[in-house]
């Protein structure tokens, strides 16, 4: 969900993924701490939703 997330704001300018890298960070979702594998947090999954459509992407 987080490479989405950049995927989609970034839209393949990394200007973009980088910025959008840092806002995650800020707002507690380091990208680089999160893996296809870690484990599914609803409350996580639920912010995440929340910062997606903050930046106007749609999951």
């Amino acid at each position: 969900m987080i490479e989405t997330i950049i995927r989609e704001r970034a839209n393949g300018n990394p200007v973009l993924e980088n910025t959008t890298r840092t806002k995650l960070v800020i707002k507690g979702f380091n990208p680089d701490k999160y893996t296809a594998t870690s484990e599914d947090d609803p409350a996580k999954i639920a912010e995440l939703k929340v910062i997606a459509k903050d930046m106007g992407i749609t999951l």
